[in-house]
């Protein structure tokens, strides 16, 4: 008879993945060793054992989180033949599913993002932290530059697309996405600023037909209401209010 047991994680990936918790929570100067051993119920000699100390515990952490979310964005991005609204697709879905870890019920606008925290936190960090969060925007351009260059080459943006600008655009997004969905309270304000991103490049750059198109997308944001508009009777209710007056 097969066993039905599933093998845990030894301690020190156990203490890994809860520091990577901790850390996205509270920050490097927000979490320690004594924070660890009380909620996995050992000593904070056992963490000591495993990691030395909590500079060599966040190095690793950090720079396994900068691996693993690299890998998934290359994933997305150097697929050189899928079109660059399911890319967005992708890249929002991915983005929702860290968001969704942290951000349970009416708690939002809580931290995800472990990539955003320790940028915000780098004066505590040591260089080697320093460097995988430096690495996370360096190699994140490069996969991204590959995404739009093969819009370009299908013919899906136009050979005057500005390669460079639209990339650094979009990296821009990506890296902020942590601190848009706190100053917002929500996700749907950093999926918005997707959508608005790909249509103003499709707006500009794009093959004929993708203009045309309405698409779910810019349906969706024409039923936002903009800074501008939003309290602004339509002027069917303006003209009803007339008739009354």
């Amino acid at each position: 008879m097969k066993s039905t047991n599933i093998k845990q994680p030894d301690m020190r990936e156990r203490i890994k993945l809860l520091a990577a918790k901790l850390l996205i929570k509270h920050g490097c100067r927000g979490v320690s060793f004594g924070d660890i051993a009380d909620r996995l119920s050992t000593t904070r000699a056992n963490i000591h054992y495993h990691f030395g100390n909590k500079n060599s515990l966040v190095e690793e952490v950090t720079d396994e989180y900068v691996t693993a979310t690299l890998a998934k964005f290359r994933s997305i991005w150097t697929d050189t033949e899928t079109p660059l609204a399911l890319k967005l697709d992708a890249t929002i879905a991915f983005n929702r599913l860290r968001y969704d870890e942290f951000n349970v019920g009416d708690d939002d606008g809580l931290s995800w993002s472990l990539v955003a925290r320790m940028r915000a936190d780098s004066d505590a960090l040591s260089p080697r932290s320093v460097a995988s969060v430096q690495r996370f925007a360096s190699e994140l351009t490069s996969a991204i530059t590959v995404g739009i260059s093969s819009a370009v080459g299908r013919g899906e943006l136009s050979s005057s697309t500005p390669i460079e600008d639209v990339v650094a655009l979009l990296v821009n997004i990506i890296n902020s996405a942590g601190l848009v969905t706190q100053d917002a309270a929500r996700f749907d304000q950093l999926e918005l600023i997707y959508r608005a991103f790909l249509r103003t490049v499709v707006a500009a750059y794009g093959h004929q037909d993708l203009r045309a198109a309405p698409g779910p997308a810019k349906r969706k944001l024409a039923a936002v209401p903009t800074q501008a508009t939003a309290g602004t009777p339509s002027a069917t209710v303006a003209r009803r209010r007339r008739k009354q007056l």
